[in-house]
């Protein structure tokens, strides 16, 4: 049985908000890679929606939100509308694409949390499946324009904050103190640690002791 974490209104405009943020990541990308307004369209669905899918099919939530909810659908075309007539100058468009997709990242691994919650998951499993949810998109995109997914290549901590804060919602739930505002402090700690990683270069630990007569690839 769901456990009710959050009225419907507070968990869809978190899922919507979600969705608009990886939407305007995916398709700021398309327009780095000189992508049209198709392929524009496409990277933003996909971004937006992938983590999500998985998400829905894995807790049984059929059919999934994507295809039950209109705004679900629409949002990341907005946000694509966006982007093709409003986006930045070619040269800010990398630093946008970072700032939008911890944002996303950031949102989804709270919702993806709190959803499998309370579909009856468990607080580790919620917790792994809301970094799937958060990370699920941004995998999906790096494969379509052919680029090593991020999550692969944890070069500047992007799993790390999403499992940070998909951690600090399952304790929350754990110790019953989720609410409005403690879900709030998990999404900025995971955002500001996102942009953190980024600005100063933070990365996972690469195999023990390794060393090799060969580069190591950029």
């Amino acid at each position: 049985m769901p456990h009710d974490l959050f009225p419907p209104g507070i968990q869809h405009t978190l899922d919507l908000a979600g969705i608009f943020v990886f939407a305007t990541a995916g398709a700021l990308l398309a327009v780095r890679k000189n992508f049209d307004v198709f392929g524009i369209c496409v990277l933003a669905l996909v971004t937006a929606l992938g983590g999500g899918l998985f998400r829905d099919i894995v807790i049984g939530a059929v059919p999934p939100a994507a295809f039950g909810e209109l705004s679900f659908f629409v949002t990341p075309l907005v946000a694509a509308a966006i982007v093709f007539f409003l986006h930045p100058e070619v040269q800010r468009i990398n630093r946008a694409i970072n700032v939008f997709d911890a944002a996303g990242l950031a949102l989804f691994c709270v919702t993806g949390t709190t959803k499998a919650y309370e579909f009856g998951l468990g607080l580790t499993a919620s917790a792994s499946l809301g970094l799937a949810t958060a990370v699920g998109g941004g995998v999906l995109r790096d494969m379509l324009v052919n680029e090593v997914p991020s999550l692969l290549r944890d070069r500047e901590m992007y799993a790390v904050p999403a499992i940070v804060g998909a951690s600090m919602v399952a304790v929350f739930i754990g110790v019953g103190m989720l609410n409005p505002l403690t879900t709030g402090l998990a999404i900025i700690t995971t955002f500001v640690l996102r942009l953190l990683a980024i600005r100063y270069h933070w990365r996972a630990p690469l195999a023990w002791n390794r060393r090799s007569a060969v580069a190591e690839e950029p």
